[in-house]
């Protein structure tokens, strides 16, 4: 079984970044294929180039490699079915209904990981969460001015 640890980081990269891009797209673009296909390429290929950061990184701190392959594996895989339950959600849901879903399936599974990491190292649940949420909401504000900002610059 895969440590917390080795989760958590993917966990947390794939749920912030689904979120902030279903945010995004729904201010800039109301096309589900050209959000569906950014999902998809962030579940896969950044997903990958991440992963093999996070390996490269452990290796230079001199991790047993068994463990590294392993942790490095744990992730992808991690980020790969967060990230795809965003695309997935994208797919399913009625483009009206999709960004309430997707905050509302990415807050509960960001509560539901730092409730655990916390627990885990004796920490307050309750405040962790809430400073996680803050910074996840920093991310979707950004997202959505920046969807924004594109939408306004193209239609010039």
């Amino acid at each position: 079984m895969a440590r917390l640890t080795t989760l958590s980081y993917g966990g947390t990269a794939a749920i912030v970044t689904g979120m902030g891009l279903v945010v995004a797209f729904d201010a800039g673009t109301t096309s589900k294929a050209a959000l569906i296909s950014s999902l998809l390429v962030v579940a896969i290929a950044d997903n990958l180039a991440d992963s093999l950061a996070i390996h490269v990184y452990q290796e230079s701190e001199n991790l047993p490699s068994r463990r590294a392959f392993r942790s490095t594996v744990a992730n992808y895989l991690t980020r790969l079915m967060v990230a795809s339950s965003f695309a997935v959600l994208a797919f399913l849901t009625p483009a009206h209904s999709l960004v309430p879903v997707v905050l509302a399936w990415g807050t509960g599974l960001l509560c539901t990981l730092t409730y655990f990491v916390a627990r885990g190292r004796g920490a307050a649940p309750g405040l962790e969460v809430l400073k996680h949420l803050a910074v996840a909401l920093l991310v979707i504000l950004v997202s959505r001015v920046i969807g924004a900002w594109i939408l306004a610059r193209a239609s010039m």
